[in-house]
């Protein structure tokens, strides 16, 4: 039975979760669910929190989190093979799935952008000045360009795609790399002709 309070008719055995995210995982043929804050997901992902107590909300393992139905001892216990809640908490977080907002969807694009053509003001340079490009006039290039971007892939391999469609727009090249190599002088009598 529902007890609730006379004046709000809200349930006082009921626990409203609130700032949420749902993780959600599939394993055996099952669906199973964690209640997380949202700004903790991306942090604990990025290695920036390590506290799980901080990430989760409730360490309960949930079919649905919405509706409040929690999934049964025997299920866990046989999809992960362990009744330790922190250890399935930790392989759902690590291996779901989740849904980003809008803005958190924008603010990472934009971060992974500008960490890309960061990349590629490291590696390049404008043949004619010999010199490397600003930040700002390569994000512009690549908005001429129209470049997009993807998310979930690094930003050194994107940047050296971006490199390519870049060299039809603006002079670039990648800086020569100058190498010093150190060795004894008997190595260097045995390596001196192979060089």
């Amino acid at each position: 039975a529902v007890v609730s309070t006379q004046s709000t008719g809200t349930p006082t055995n009921q626990k409203l979760l609130t700032n949420v995210v749902v993780v959600k995982l599939k394993k055996g043929g099952k669906r199973f669910e964690i209640a997380c804050y949202k700004n903790k997901v991306v942090a604990w992902r990025s290695k920036i929190e390590k506290n799980l107590d901080e990430v989760l909300q409730t360490d309960t393992v949930f079919v649905n989190v919405v509706r409040g139905e929690v999934a049964k001892a025997t299920d866990l216990k046989k999809v992960f093979n362990t009744d330790d809640r922190n250890k399935i908490c930790l392989e759902i977080l690590e291996k779901g799935e989740f849904q980003l907002s809008e803005k958190e969807r924008q603010s990472a694009l934009s971060n992974k952008f500008t960490e890309i053509a960061n990349c590629i003001s490291n590696m390049c340079i404008n043949p004619t000045t010999e010199r490397p490009y600003p930040v700002s006039m390569l994000e512009k290039a690549m908005k001429d360009a129209h470049i997009s971007v993807n998310p979930n892939r690094s930003a050194k391999q994107q940047a050296l795609e971006v490199l390519k469609t870049l060299k039809e727009s603006i002079p670039i090249e990648r800086v020569k790399m100058v190498v010093r190599v150190s060795m004894s002088q008997s190595d260097y009598k045995k390596c001196r002709d192979k060089i």
